[in-house]
């Protein structure tokens, strides 16, 4: 890939530019942060704590779409600035001065954050409406919504920093509040399961980024994107290639991508509403932020920006490969949600064009992904919670608001013409295959395979003849919940818009910065009629192997390895456990034997010989007195034998 870099990623911004509604930016962060903390602590404080247990999620509520309010009214702030002034910087309080290291809550507000607040509140207030009709029934409900609110602030927090430490903090605030939500339902072994091993693999990612966090600091003495940013070029090669691969490894844990992926269909043991939070708005899209946000180190590494590109590949086809045998509907669509990220991290491997492109499907996977598992979570709703599509069918006359607004996310997903995933990943699969053709040809393979397990989930669980239990009485969910569905339903399909006339790409460009890439091997028109017939083999082949067949309510046993494989999550788990898991625990074992029978062998065996010597020397001195004069008495015999033995000699 031939690429022509300009420097006009983040500009240094000024702090007096944060003026009128600018200078309310730090509310967005306040209001579901504020929120979090009434709903968590106010449960001690007796009469309101009980006020808050009837009433609290209406204020969890009420803070996320207040949030959303003022990200919208800054949105059109933005809009009337000329290109150069879209950089708002504001700065809070030093948080901490250690040496040369000074270091800010300092937020910045640009396009590519403008965007990312607008999904966050966004699509965020419609699942905190959603989870009202959800949770309803849930004694704990207070305290749901309370970590709710503190996911979303977390977040905001990570994508408004101005530095990579105020980022790093709202990732670990992000990590904190999905091993709290993942295991909400700790009664479940599965579920506190679930949590523990999201949150584990998760921080082998957080050491990469704390690790590059301190390379940047020592190699440029700054945290801040803005300083790293201007002299990112008077660094080796070597230095930005280490800095790079750190950042992806960090972003592989929050993203699950390959190899850090085996938490991500664990954590469907949580809530519906934390399924599409976590997979639509907040926690796997900060990896892509990352790589989007840190682009002046890539851009300056290309051999980090080409493990980016085939992280994304590998993952994209993991990912669908995964969703083609799980009957589980919501691990289906968490190994979509795997390949939809590999889509957008090989674009962000792709350069400043593919970093808009990797966003742009970003957003519209947002609203097609919250609407599908939020879908999910209606048809568990009258389905009394069971996730097995085989226990499913013929659900669209009972549920006839659920399956039309699923079936637009469903249109979305496979790139159906005119739907929002039609216009964001047909860009990247033609980005791809103008910059590298093996990269393109993965995504081009992806989509087929999208189609093919996306089309199985709609026919198992909307069409075929019906194979509910007996007492199941399938039933349409409340308002409460539906009207959440028909709002994501509609961006659904029109998300698309934000690409008409490049509009993404130039909003993008303060951030993004201008390339050159290598112009597609066939035109346009050519590329986006290949994608669509191979989107349509995909949706054929399902038909042909699911749709004309009967389901049996048992999977088969007797299956292919490549279906043993998908179902085992190709073997993602059997690998950590005989290459991670097994070997540290056995190095444990190991240590702790060696300080049992080396380090303590060695200590307790000192003490137990100067507790023998003891021994021995309390038998002599007992404090009897006729010992004593029994012990003089010896000591001159044996005197009197010796001088007796020198005479004789």
């Amino acid at each position: 890939m031939s690429i022509a870099f300009e420097e006009a990623t983040v500009p240094v911004v000024d702090p007096s530019a944060a003026d009128g509604v600018f200078s309310l930016l730090w509310l967005v962060i306040a209001l579901p942060l504020a929120g979090a903390v009434v709903l968590l602590v106010g449960g001690a404080l007796g009469r309101p704590g009980r006020l808050l247990d009837r009433w609290g999620h209406y204020l969890g509520v009420l803070a996320a779409v207040a949030s959303f309010g003022l990200s919208v009214a800054l949105f059109v702030s933005l809009l009337g600035r000329g290109e150069e002034e879209r950089q708002i910087g504001q700065h809070l309080y030093t948080w901490f001065q250690v040496g040369g290291l000074d270091v800010g809550l300092d937020l910045l507000y640009d396009p590519l954050s403008a965007l990312f607040l607008l999904l966050i509140t966004g699509v965020g207030s419609l699942i905190h409406l959603y989870s009202v009709g959800y949770m309803e029934h849930d004694v704990r409900r207070r305290r749901f919504f309370g970590y709710l609110n503190l996911f979303v602030a977390a977040m905001l927090v990570l994508v408004l920093s101005a530095n990579f430490l105020g980022l790093f903090l709202g990732w670990e605030g992000v990590g904190l509040a999905s091993y709290l939500l993942i295991g909400f339902w700790q009664h479940k072994h599965s579920a506190a399961a679930a949590s523990k091993k999201a949150f584990v693999i998760n921080r082998v990612g957080d050491i990469g980024l704390s690790l590059a966090i301190a390379l940047m600091f020592a190699t440029f003495g700054t945290t801040d994107f803005a300083g790293i940013s201007e002299v990112a070029g008077e660094a080796s090669e070597a230095t930005l290639t280490a800095i790079g691969l750190l950042l992806l490894l960090g972003a592989c844990g929050k993203s699950a991508q390959v190899p850090l992926q085996a938490w991500l269909l664990d954590a469907m043991e949580g809530p519906t509403p934390v399924s599409a939070l976590i997979h639509a708005a907040t926690m796997v899209t900060a990896g892509v932020y990352l790589v989007v946000r840190a682009n002046f180190i890539f851009e300056l590494a290309p051999v980090a920006q080409t493990a980016v590109v085939v992280v994304g590949a590998v993952t994209l086809l993991w990912g669908a490969v995964i969703g083609c045998a799980k009957d589980d509907i919501k691990k289906a669509l968490a190994g979509s949600t795997m390949s939809q990220i590999g889509y957008m991290m090989l674009a962000a491997g792709l350069g400043p064009v593919g970093y808009a492109f990797a966003i742009f499907h970003l957003l519209t996977h947002g609203f097609f992904k919250a609407n599908m598992f939020l879908g999910a979570g209606s048809v568990m709703h009258g389905m009394n919670d069971d996730v097995d599509m085989r226990h499913y069918g013929a659900l669209r006359t009972a549920m006839p608001v659920t399956f039309a607004t699923f079936a637009m996310g469903y249109l979305a997903i496979i790139g159906f013409p005119g739907f929002s995933g039609f216009w964001s990943k047909d860009r990247i699969i033609e980005t791809a295959l103008a910059d590298n053709l093996v990269a393109g040809l993965c995504a081009l393979a992806g989509a087929g395979i999208t189609a093919f397990y996306m089309t199985r989930l709609m026919l198992m669980t909307f069409f075929g003849e019906k194979r509910w239990e007996r007492d199941v009485h399938p039933h349409e969910s409340p308002a409460v919940m539906t009207v959440p569905l028909v709002a994501l339903a509609a961006l659904s399909v029109v998300g698309g818009v934000l690409v008409l006339g490049d509009w993404i790409v130039e909003w993008l460009l303060p951030v993004t910065g201008v390339g050159e890439h290598h112009e597609p091997p066939l035109p346009a028109l050519a590329i986006t009629a290949i994608i669509v017939a191979v989107v349509a083999v995909g949706v054929a082949a399902a038909f042909l192997l699911v749709g004309r067949r009967d389901v049996p309510r048992e999977a088969p046993r007797n299956v292919s390895f490549v279906t043993r494989a998908a179902r085992a999550d190709v073997y993602g788990d059997a690998f950590n456990d005989t290459f991670v898991v097994r070997p540290a625990a056995e190095l444990v074992r190991g240590l702790t034997t060696a300080d049992r029978v080396g380090i303590d062998g060695v200590v307790e065996g000192g003490a137990a010989t100067m507790g023998g010597l003891s021994g021995l020397l309390r038998r002599v001195q007992n404090g009897y007195v006729r010992s004593y004069a029994l012990s003089l008495l010896g000591g001159v015999l044996l005197v009197v034998l010796a001088l007796m033995a020198v005479n004789l000699a």
